[in-house]
């Protein structure tokens, strides 16, 4: 059975699942799917084809599914997705996809977005992502697994964030960051690896001190042509599974070239 509040509004053909609670004031469209176990608090709106998944948790004022804040956009039937146990707090918006994109936009599962973030169009972010508050991020945004974005930080449309990378708070990102990378900065600039991620999940640490040497020969401060500094990587870390990760990163295709790093990137000091 579903917990449903007198004043809350469920469209006819809004499939509802089974100890979903739905609080008063909230909005469920007629092409919403709220899965097992999820729960809107109150003044939640979800609208469009838009799949909530099991467990998750929308707090008030949080919008879902609406229609892009794209001008090309002509009220076509794409998709919004939200993975299992995610918790989306206040104030937060999650557009639609567009016919011009992927057609679906998509947060994963066990995801933390904090109050006032938005989502643009088209966006995927991976399961087990933290966005702080106030976060911003244009349309055909890719954040991998476990990052953290920083509070008010802003990244622009087509940037790709990688696996276990960290934006710093108030941070302007244009451009690509590579996976476990660390920025700062407006515009932010690639400061280090993420090695509190790294710990954290359980990264031996030999294997730690060789993603670190990869990285100093790809973006420390001698310089030097960047496809002759990927190619010394390659032969010499190439086996390694989180150096393949971030070189295979750089191979793919960007709309936006990799972020560049700062002056002095990557201390020292042991892991």
């Amino acid at each position: 059975m579903s917990g449903i509040h007198p004043r809350a509004l469920i469209a006819s053909g809004a499939e509802i699942g089974d100890g979903v609670e739905i609080g008063p004031w909230c909005s469920v469209g007629a092409g919403a799917v709220i899965e097992d176990g999820a729960r809107l608090v109150s003044h939640v709106v979800v609208e469009g084809r838009t799949r909530i998944g099991a467990g998750a948790i929308l707090y008030p004022f949080c919008t879902v599914g609406l229609a892009p804040q794209d001008l090309k956009y002509r009220g076509e039937a794409t998709e919004t997705v939200i993975g299992a146990r995610t918790q989306i707090r206040e104030h937060c918006t999650i557009h639609r996809g567009t016919v011009t994109g992927a057609g679906i936009t998509r947060v994963g599962a066990d995801c933390l977005l904090m109050a006032v973030t938005h989502v643009a169009h088209d966006c995927a972010i991976g399961d087990g992502v933290i966005i702080a508050n106030n976060v911003v991020m244009g349309g055909h945004v890719e954040i991998g697994d476990g990052a953290v974005i920083g509070g008010a930080a802003a990244l622009h449309q087509f940037v790709r964030i990688g696996r276990g990378a960290m934006v710093g708070g108030v941070s302007g990102v244009e451009a690509d960051v590579i996976p476990f990378g660390s920025v700062i900065g407006n515009r932010a600039r690639l400061a280090g690896l993420n090695l509190v991620k790294l710990k954290r999940t359980g990264v031996p640490r030999a294997e730690i001190h060789r993603l670190r040497r990869a990285f100093r020969i790809l973006f420390g401060p001698e310089g030097g042509v960047f496809a002759a500094r990927v190619a010394q990587v390659r032969a010499a870390y190439g086996e390694d599974r989180l150096v393949a990760e971030i070189l295979a990163f750089i191979d793919a295709p960007s709309h936006r070239g990799l972020i560049r790093a700062a002056i002095g990137a990557e201390s020292d000091n042991d892991v």
